[in-house]
């Protein structure tokens, strides 16, 4: 008896648990599903057809599985033992329709996925009208737990935020100077990961002006969740402001405080009228064990609670 009033009990509370999921679900906001820019747009309408893919499979299985239990059922009005036959080793049709259907399924998920991934590996087009512009390069290295944003064109560097131009492709040169990250802007397109020793490069751009936030998608310890920062997406014009400001005004990035930088930990935002490009190159096989060869014992020092929520409050 004590029992069944407990099953009674958690059944009755179904109802509420199922009003409190939904109310909730008007509250979330996926940004995936809401993209800014041309790359984010792409990886959205596959989405879309996958989802939609998928579910006109489900729909089929149980569409079918249905059918199968009420003809079939034992007891259905006419049915005879000799309707029944268990043994289908050798059945022709029914072994190429099992293999043929699984194989045009993975055909047609897998052709748009592969173009799509190709599509995405070089500058996204120009829209039709719209004359061609020249990606803008920025260096997106990583060191626990922060970002440096190097313009090399521009010889500006910023720590922990930065600044694209609307309607113009941004070339995207990954590396770490330690352990492997991941550079991900939801609103712009999907992640690439950023390892020391090597360079990948990621193409997004932005075709409206706003605020996106970025982060580190690759769990890499304790600061991990700290290691985001703002994307400011503005007209050509105000982003060139914002360059000349920053290299007028900032002070220039010695090699003695970018390497004070990298020791492990966390940071604010700052900015800087020079690169560290002209001292490290994390890329190379030379300068990818800098952090490891000086700062590895300072990995064993923990991060206080207060200094990352703090962190957090600041971005």
């Amino acid at each position: 008896m004590k029992a069944k009033h407990l099953r009674k009990r958690w059944l009755g509370l179904l109802p509420l648990g199922l009003i409190m999921f939904l109310s909730g679900c008007g509250q979330l906001e996926m940004t995936v599903l809401d993209p800014k820019g041309p790359v984010a747009e792409s990886q959205y309408e596959l989405i879309k057809y996958s989802l939609w893919f998928m579910l006109g499979i489900i729909v089929v299985v149980f569409a079918l599985f249905a059918f199968m239990v009420i003809k079939y059922r034992e007891n259905r009005p006419g049915r005879k033992e000799s309707d029944y036959d268990p043994n289908l080793h050798g059945n022709t049709t029914i072994e190429i329709i099992w293999t043929v259907i699984p194989l045009i399924i993975v055909i047609l998920l897998s052709v748009p996925t592969v173009t799509t991934l190709f599509d995405l590996e070089k500058a996204p087009e120009p829209a039709e009208g719209e004359e061609a512009k020249e990606p803008l390069v920025i260096h997106a290295t990583t060191a626990d737990w922060k970002w440096f944003f190097s313009y090399p064109e521009e010889d500006i560097e910023t720590v922990n935020y930065l600044h694209i131009p609307v309607d113009r492709p941004i070339e995207f040169h990954l590396t770490s100077a330690d352990s492997m990250t991941a550079l991900w802007i939801p609103a712009l397109g999907g992640q690439k990961y950023n390892m020391a020793g090597m360079m990948n490069i990621l193409y997004l751009e932005a075709d409206e002006e706003g605020v996106y936030d970025g982060r580190n998608s690759n769990f890499n310890g304790e600061g991990f969740a700290a290691q985001t920062f703002k994307v400011h997406a503005e007209p050509e014009d105000d982003f060139n402001n914002w360059v000349s400001g920053i290299q007028n005004e900032a002070p220039e990035l010695s090699k003695e405080q970018y390497e004070e930088l990298l020791k492990p930990g966390l940071t604010e935002k700052d900015a800087y009228s020079s690169t560290h490009l002209e001292y490290y190159d994390h890329a190379s096989h030379e300068g990818m064990g800098f952090v490891a060869e000086n700062y590895a014992e300072l990995f064993e020092e923990k991060l206080h609670l207060d200094e990352i929520e703090k962190q957090e409050e600041f971005q």
